[in-house]
């Protein structure tokens, strides 16, 4: 790897960071030696790159730094084009037309030599496997919901056929291939719950904002599914009893 290229991996890789880290894991990253780390850094910060060192914890790039648009590697557009194929395929409406509009503005910057990773793309993902439940279901609003920290107040059907009417609080929205799942905080139960789209019969968008920061519902749900992956044979917190 040419240095000027080592130079740009270690800002992202601190840039993508969300803690501090060390010049031992940043060279074993780039496939070379702590010492060029160490040399390199040295270079950054005297081209007045804001990287802040902690002892005996790693270094920092300090927010806000920015550099000017680089042109994306061959690896890199694959990926953007693998994502966006996914997106068009699995996602709702809007995002599908925004991942077609991604590639569309990436094939117009990137030269001419990598244009074939984008027309003629060597990675691809499974079609969309027939219609989906969950027609009727607005699924942008509902990710503009979970954004913007509204309630909803949905009508629900669970696994067992049982209905139920409740409040919740939105804060993600998951897309697997066969169906999509609204993450919320149920207050019925006082608990999270996973919701089907394809089982919400009914959807009320209200206007009344929920207490909790949505930052810290998605971080306490994170959590609890990492714990959850440490025990296979735990139920999750589905929305009424069933998937």
């Amino acid at each position: 790897m040419r240095r000027a290229d080592r130079l740009f991996e270690i800002i992202q890789v601190l840039r993508r960071a969300r803690g501090p880290i060390t010049a031992d894991a940043i060279a074993a990253e780039l496939e070379t030696g702590r010492r060029t780390i160490y040399r390199d850094i040295a270079a950054l910060v005297a081209q007045r790159v804001p990287i802040r060192g902690e002892a005996g914890l790693g270094y920092v790039l300090e927010p806000g730094f920015d550099l000017p648009p680089l042109m994306l590697t061959a690896d890199e557009i694959e990926a953007v084009v693998l994502g966006a194929q996914w997106v068009a395929a699995h996602a709702d409406p809007a995002l599908a037309r925004a991942a077609a509009d991604v590639l569309a503005k990436v094939a117009a910057v990137v030269p001419e030599g990598l244009r074939g990773v984008i027309d003629d793309p060597a990675v691809i993902t499974p079609p969309a496997w027939g219609a989906r439940g969950d027609a009727g279901i607005d699924v942008a609003r509902l990710r503009a919901w979970s954004q913007q920290g509204r309630k909803l107040a949905i009508r629900y059907v669970d696994e067992a056929g049982r209905p139920s009417e409740r409040t919740v609080w939105p804060f993600l929205v998951g897309y697997r291939d066969s169906v999509r799942m609204l993450m919320a905080w149920c207050e019925l139960r006082g608990d999270f719950r996973m919701f089907r789209t394809d089982r919400l019969q009914a959807v009320a968008f209200l206007d009344a904002r929920y207490p909790e920061r949505r930052a810290t519902l998605r971080r306490r749900w994170l959590a609890l599914m990492a714990e959850r992956r440490q025990r296979p044979n735990a139920p999750l917190p589905d929305g009424g009893g069933g998937a």
